[in-house]
Order: C-alpha cells, then sequence, then structure tokens
C-alpha cells in the first residue's frame, strides 16, 4: 500500500505530512515520558522484521495480485501504540529514501495509512478487546485476523480518499473503492494469520511482553533474548533468501489502478515539487526497487525467472534490516537524552 507521488497533489501530501508529524511528535512525546530502555533493542529487531515482511509479496489466488503486510498492528502488539508508530515511521522512512519504495510527497500518507489506523483506531478497539487479558490461542488468532482485515480496510479507504482529493480523474472515487477494498481485505487475512503466528511465537517464549505492551507498563525485568534473537534471524533469512521467493504480481494497489484505469502507469499529479521529489529519491537511494543501480549489477536479470535469486535483493534485506536497527536505536538514545536533560533541569 506504498502511494507513488503521482498519485497526490503537494498540498494533499503536505496536510498528510503534518498529519504524520503531529502524531510523531505526541509519541516521542510519550516515548520520552516512558522511556523503557529495555524496549529499544525489541523496537529495532521488531522494526527490522517488518521490513524484511514487507519485502515478501504473497500472491492473492485467483486475482493476478499480490499483497505484503503492513506491519503495524504487529508492532503495536509487540511495543504498545506510541513506541510502534515511531517505529513503523523509520520503516517507512528508510524505504522511501534508500530503496526508492513510496514516493518522497507521499511519505507523511504512507505513514499515517499503515502505521495510524493499527495503533490508534484498530488496536485499542478491536485487538485488546478480542484477545484481552489471559490470552488464548485462539483469541489471538481471532484477534490478529480481524484486527488486520480492519487495518487494511481503514488504510485502503484513506488510500482512495487522498487520491480522490487530490482530483487523480483516472480512479473514480467509487469504482475505485470497489477494487482496493475487497483485495486488501484478502491481504489482511494473510497479515492477520502471519501477526498470529509472531505472537503466538512470542508468547511462547516470553507470555508477559504482549500484556505488558498493553497496559504500557515497562520490559524491565523480562527476559526479551529468545524474542530479540527470534525474530532477528527471522529478519535475516526472509529479507536475505525468502524474498527471492516473493510474487512479482502487482500489489493490491498497483492491482486496483490497473483495473480501474486499465494501466499501473496513470497520468497523475505531476510539478515541480514531483520533480525535486522524484530527483531526491533518485540521488538519495542506495538500492532502488531493493536491487543494485544499473552498471553495477544487471538488476533486471533475475525478473524473467522464480525464484529470482538476486544478490541485490539479498543486500537490500541485509542493509534495510540494519538501518532499521541502526534508526530504533538512535530513535531511543536521542529520547533517552532528552529525557535526561529535562530531569536534570527539574
Amino acid at each position: 500500500m506504498h502511494m507513488s507521488d503521482a498519485l497526490l497533489t503537494p498540498a494533499v501530501g503536505a496536510a498528510m505530512w503534518g498529519a504524520t508529524a503531529v502524531t510523531t511528535v505526541y509519541c516521542a512525546k510519550k516515548v520520552r515520558d516512558e522511556l523503557d530502555e529495555s524496549k529499544i533493542p525489541l523496537m529495532g529487531v521488531a522494526g527490522a522484521f517488518v521490513f524484511a515482511a514487507q519485502m515478501l509479496n504473497f500472491a492473492i489466488p485467483g486475482t493476478g495480485s499480490s499483497g505484503h503486510i503492513g506491519g503495524g498492528l504487529l508492532l503495536t502488539a509487540l511495543l504498545g501504540p506510541y513506541a510502534a508508530f515511531l517505529v513503523i515511521a523509520s520503516v517507512l522512512g528508510i524505504q522511501a529514501l534508500f530503496f526508492a519504495d513510496g514516493g518522497l510527497i507521499a511519505l507523511g500518507a504512507n505513514i499515517f495509512n499503515l502505521g495510524f489506523f493499527p495503533a490508534f483506531i484498530v488496536y485499542p478497539l478491536i485487538f485488546k478487546p478480542l484477545v484481552g487479558t489471559a490470552p488464548t490461542r485462539l483469541r489471538v488468532l481471532i484477534g490478529s485476523v480481524l484486527a488486520a482485515v480492519a487495518s487494511m480496510t481503514l488504510g485502503a479507504t484513506s488510500v482512495v480518499l487522498q487520491t480522490t482529493i487530490s482530483g487523480i480523474s483516472e480512479l473514480p472515487f467509487l469504482t475505485f473503492m470497489l477494487m482496493m477494498v475487497p483485495i486488501h481485505i484478502a491481504i489482511g487475512v494473510v497479515e492477520g494469520l502471519v501477526t498470529a503466528g509472531v505472537l503466538l511465537f512470542v508468547r511462547e517464549a516470553q507470555p508477559e511482553i504482549l500484556d505488558r505492551a498493553a497496559t504500557g507498563r515497562s520490559y524491565t525485568g523480562l527476559a526479551l533474548r529468545p524474542v530479540i534473537i527470534g525474530l532477528l534471524c527471522a529478519a535475516l533469512l526472509a529479507g536475505g533468501a525468502i524474498a527471492w521467493f516473493a510474487s512479482a504480481s502487482p500489489d493490491g494497489l498497483e492491482w486496483s489502478i490497473e483495473k480501474v484505469a486499465g494501466t499501473e502507469e496513470i497520468e497523475g499529479a505531476t510539478g515541480t515539487a514531483h520533480k525535486r521529489s522524484q530527483d531526491l529519491q533518485e540521488r538519495m537511494s542506495l538500492l532502488p526497487d531493493y536491487s543494485f543501480k544499473s552498471g553495477t549489477e544487471d538488476a533486471g536479470e533475475s525478473d524473467a525467472v522464480w525464484p529470482a535469486v538476486d544478490l541485490g535483493t539479498t543486500t537490500s534485506g541485509v542493509v534495510g534490516a540494519a538501518l532499521t536497527i541502526a534508526m530504533a536505536a538512535l530513535i531511543g538514545y536521542a529520547l533517552k537524552r532528552r529525557s535526561g536533560n529535562r530531569t536534570a533541569r527539574g
């Protein structure tokens, strides 16, 4: 559900950047005020896992489309809503800046769509009531699937609204909605199953994590090493090798655009801001589209075969996971320092 810049006008993009910035500042303040140093390593590896998992597009049978998990719900269940929003923002920011995945004008919208809804709407209203304070396997499974479907539905609806407000005439509201929502419900079911699987692993390794995330209590004293090692190994395996087996079919957003407009490449919003955004992204991206840049490695050779065994994909998975861990550590250190300075002044 990573939107490109062509789907948004600068005005809509700026509005979503503003909404995301306000939410980010609020979350940073909450994390700083309730700083739990023991959570920082988990933030890093959970973010790395989501980064890698988003590389794994899975086919939606009978549609010719594919999808990948959003990750916001999983992060919220592991970290609580405030830390989860900061981590998903880091993941999407790294993807846009260093891998040219999602536009820079659209980055605020992408963070909001994939982060705000699962963290602040779906988690408290659907996931927590269903899973409860004594989660069983069945409750985790049902809660994860229903919450993931709701998150994807809200995110897809938000994409349609943002595109409609931007005046993209090739994507009329009702027709676009009729394509976007059903395909993302299907994607949400798979995300729910993946989320449930990870949470059940965490429940076995350290049962108190889910409860402490839900109640906002400190993770101090918990044996987090098994969870951290497990998620880190899963992230490296997913991004480094399993990504070779990802579906090459268009994702839910691309598929919906093609069904409505007849082509994936629509004549969307253009202008100086879009050109500058594209130029900046081209300069910043280390591994565009999770492959080596042209001239360094022939990234197209693997496109015609499956599995697409490609060194560029493996490098992207490992580098992206490392960048996500580093970003989480940087955020944690910065908030810890601000918290310490605030305490000293007090």
